[in-house]
């Protein structure tokens, strides 16, 4: 079943225009949610907004957003007023510059959505831009509000259509610097080095998605499905923890041990 586009609006470069429908290329809709439950009636737990100083329930159409300039001192905003701020990029993609694809670093993107042109009519313009980016290797870089806010989005090709990232906002990523200068300035010995390069090796596989499965929330499927036919469920055994000697690594150990152990491994296989 093809997925339904949560967005559609028009995609636009110089006078080339066409209508586009963009959905999140990720979902938790597939995640278990839990509700708080009255433990003595059963019944579920309700949150409500109430006013930090009397405790009274605040009506929905009472409650407005507010940014806070001082202590009990606030500039308020209606949603209306929100919304207005970036009104012209609500519904047009328009591709304000190009740059290289490998130029962005991974840590500003933020949140994958698939584009795809939204009808027949659509579909030569489309083509046209990301084809003419995929020979490129550049991405296309605009504005759009999404989530009721303004972002800046990259739009890269991918297979028949592209995907719009989401970039992180400029105060959103910290400079490294300050962390990474904390590192020994000493370089590793290149006996180190080899190892290590064999030992990746040694545990070197494809991407598979599996690599990436939730362990956490198949045994909460489990407990759940176990309970629900109402059979008795064991108790997940704590993991032992690893014996430690003391706070000193011997890395050129550590190696010849971890490497000793996947050619143990690999035999075996």
């Amino acid at each position: 079943m093809a997925q339904r586009a949560f967005w559609k609006g028009y995609l636009k470069l110089s006078l080339v225009t066409c209508r586009v429908a963009m959905t999140p290329a990720v979902t938790e809709s597939a995640k278990l949610r839990f509700h708080n439950i009255n433990r003595e009636t059963g019944n579920r737990v309700v949150s409500r907004y109430v006013d930090s100083e009397t405790g009274k329930p605040v009506d929905d159409e009472d409650q407005v957003k507010g940014y806070e300039r001082g202590e009990d001192d606030y500039v308020l905003f209606e949603d209306d007023e929100l919304d207005d701020v970036a009104l012209e990029s609500t519904r047009t993609i328009d591709i304000e510059s190009f740059v290289p694809q490998d130029s962005i670093g991974w840590m500003w993107y933020d949140s994958p959505h698939y584009l795809a042109p939204a009808d027949k009519v659509s579909e030569e313009a489309f083509a046209v831009i990301r084809e003419a980016m995929r020979k490129t290797k550049t991405g296309g870089i605009a504005r759009l509000v999404l989530y009721r806010r303004e972002h800046a989005v990259l739009l890269v090709p991918r297979d028949e259509g592209m995907v719009v990232w989401t970039l992180r906002y400029g105060d959103e990523v910290r400079d490294p610097d300050p962390f990474f200068k904390q590192s020994a300035d000493e370089a590793p010995a290149s006996s180190a080095k080899t190892m290590m390069k064999k030992l990746i090796e040694a545990r070197m596989r494809d991407w598979d998605p599996k690599m990436v499965r939730d362990p956490v929330e198949e045994r909460l499927h489990e407990i759940i499905e176990n309970r629900t036919k109402k059979s008795k469920r064991t108790k997940p055994k704590k993991a032992a923890e690893p014996e430690r000697k003391d706070n000193v690594i011997d890395i050129m150990e550590a190696l010849r041990r971890s490497l000793a152990s996947e050619k143990k491994t690999s035999s075996r296989k």
